[in-house]
This record gives structure tokens, sequence and C-alpha cells, in this order.
């Protein structure tokens, strides 16, 4: 079986964060979001994986590489006009990657029970299409499946009035790549301008086609925007044991991750993460749920529901910082004797400085 993992999108709703880097190389607890499909295709026994570029791809390239490291073998597919999901797995066909049964699997998507388990009843049902739905409360954000005596009727892409509450989550399989392209060379683009997957998928439910579909039980998070954004690490955090690999000076309680070379002189409420070689001054507080990643290096203030990328400086006085994402290379410093709340997002090589 075959894996295509989609990370060509611009990230517009990610901006700032994405000016300068495509939202799947923003670090998430010390990896890239990018490698958590990866690894989940991997551990599902999928070695053979293509990946799907546009926007900044060879920055992606160029952090993955061949896929070695991860135990797994990548082709890169280009993707030069971002026309849709349906169009990015008909270029993958298109170029010859795609030539048996396959999973595809958005750059931005994260699963918390993985896709194992999925992969082996669309097997076992012998299905042509399989896809996984998930009970969101507002699904205009979402495609979403119409379900009848346990089939699927219709899909429709980001319903403006809500028909169905269980929206279509980034992982789609598909039996015979052939199907698949005399499907695709069926379809319009929407208003959007897109070859949508809930149109590629509706091809073959009014054809008659064997469409299943399994409900997702544990947590799925989309990760398109600043708010899911900061979700995903509090839901990643919420699974995470203790692991203590850098120096402990000050004082960490509860679970929490000290990567490796990291330094510690003050103190860390967990769940929360301290990336290597980051660094984490006496008079600082790091509450619950933060990632701080690599390189970065804190010196004064608190910090809670907050994500800061690698290899940037802070320097609060004595504000806290409150769900906020700081980009990598970035520098803030408070100048005066500050009390309270600051909210911020910002890209990366920003510097702030509050007098």
């Amino acid at each position: 079986m075959l894996g295509l993992v989609l990370a060509a999108g611009e990230g517009s709703r990610l901006r700032p964060l994405t000016f300068s880097k495509p939202k799947h190389l923003i670090r998430l607890l010390g990896k890239p979001m990018i490698q958590y499909p990866v690894e989940d295709l991997v551990s599902a026994g999928i070695k053979n994986i293509g990946i799907v570029i546009g926007y900044f791809g060879d920055m992606i390239r160029e952090i993955l590489n061949d896929g070695s490291r991860y135990g797994a073998s990548f082709t890169y597919i280009v993707q030069e006009r971002r026309l849709g999901i349906a169009h990015a797995i008909y270029r993958a066909i298109e170029t010859g990657f795609l030539n048996s049964e396959f999973v595809v699997y958005l750059g931005d998507n994260i699963l918390s029970d993985g896709i194992s388990n999925f992969i082996r009843l669309f097997q076992e049902k012998f299905s042509d299409v399989h896809i996984l739905l998930a009970k969101v409360k507002d699904p205009r954000y979402f495609g979403v499946a119409i379900l009848k005596d346990n089939k699927i009727t219709r899909l429709v892409e980001k319903p403006r009035e809500p028909v169905s509450n269980m929206a279509v989550v980034g992982v789609y399989m598909f039996r015979d790549p052939d199907l698949v392209e005399r499907a695709f060379k069926s379809l319009s683009p929407s208003w959007r301008g897109e070859y949508e997957i809930t149109e590629l998928i509706q091809w073959f439910v009014d054809n008659g086609y064997k469409v299943t579909y399994s409900e997702v039980s544990g947590w799925w998070k989309d990760v398109g925007t600043r708010e899911s954004l900061l979700d995903a690490i509090y839901l990643l955090l919420d699974r995470i044991e203790q692991r203590v690999e850098g120096e402990i000076r000050g004082e960490i309680s509860g679970r929490v991750i000290v990567e490796k070379d990291a330094i510690i002189e003050g103190h860390v409420y967990g769940p929360a993460y301290i990336g290597h070689s980051a660094y984490i001054g006496k008079n600082v507080k790091i509450e619950h749920y933060v990632s701080v990643e690599e390189f970065t290096s804190i010196h004064s203030g608190s910090l809670t529901r907050s994500l800061v990328l690698d290899h940037s400086r802070i320097d609060l006085s004595r504000a806290r910082l409150v769900e906020s994402i700081i980009g990598s290379y970035s520098k803030i410093l408070c100048k005066r004797e500050f009390h309270g709340d600051i909210k911020l997002v910002i890209s990366d090589y920003s510097e702030i400085e509050i007098l």
C-alpha cells in the first residue's frame, strides 16, 4: 500500500507564521507538523510515501530529505497550482507514483489513535473508498458526510447550512488509482476554484462503488488556524509521559519533557515541553500547556498555554504571556515593570520591545 501526504498549501489562515515557512514545518513538541502523519503512516506499515509539495516546497524537501530517518522512502510530487485535494491526488497519479491501493493523509492533520486500525478495516471490507468521520460542533469549516442507514449518501464541502455534523477527516483510502483518475476527469472546479475531495468521493457513491467509513473515537485536529494550532499543542501535551534528559537546576512539577542539553533554572509546571538546548531562567515560570522549542531562551516572566518556536529569546520582566504563538528567531523584551497578561501572535524574525 502506498501513502500520500499533502503539503502544498499556503496556510493563509495561519499568517503571519506562514509568510516565511509552510505550516507543515511549524514545530509541535520538537517535531515539524508534517512528521506526525508521516510517522502515522510508517507505524501502519506504509513506507513508500509520496509528498505533494508546492508553497515553500524546497524547504519541506530539505527538512524531510529522502525519508530514511523515518524508516521510509519519499517521492516528491510538485503541485504548482494549488487546485485542491482531488487535484493533488491526481498529480500523484499523473506522475506515475500512485499505481496501487493508497491512503491520502493531509499534512496538517493529527489523529490521537493513528490510522492502523482504519487501514485494516478498509482492506478487510475490500472497499473501493474508505473515509474517516468525526463529529464536530461547527460543520461550516469542513467537508461533511450525510448518512442514511449507516451508509454515505452525500458529501458536501463546507456547507453554509448545517446538513450534517459528521466532518470528513483528512485521511482517505482508495483501492484503484485508475478509477480515481476517471472520477477526477469528470469533475469541474467548485466555486472556490478547487477540485474538491468531497466531489471526488461523491462520484464513487453515485456510481455504485463501495464507499465505507469509520468514525474516529479519539481526538482529531485539523491544524489550519492559530486557534487549532494551540489546541493541537494542548492535546499533544495531554498525552505525554515524563522524560527528562536536560539539566534541572530549578524545579519541575507534573508531566514535563525536557530534551537533551536544555537547562531549567526556574519553575516548570506540566504538562509542558522544553526543547533541545532551550534555557529557562531562574526568574521564569512556565505554567501548564506550553511548548518551548529548541534553542529558545526565556529569561524572565511567566508563560501559559503558548507555543514558542525555535531560536527565540524572551525577557518579559513580570509580565505573563498567554495563549500566544511566537515565531522562530524572534525577540520579545519588556523594559519596564509591567504586571499583567500579554497575548501575541508574531511571525519569524520579529522583534518587540515594551517600553
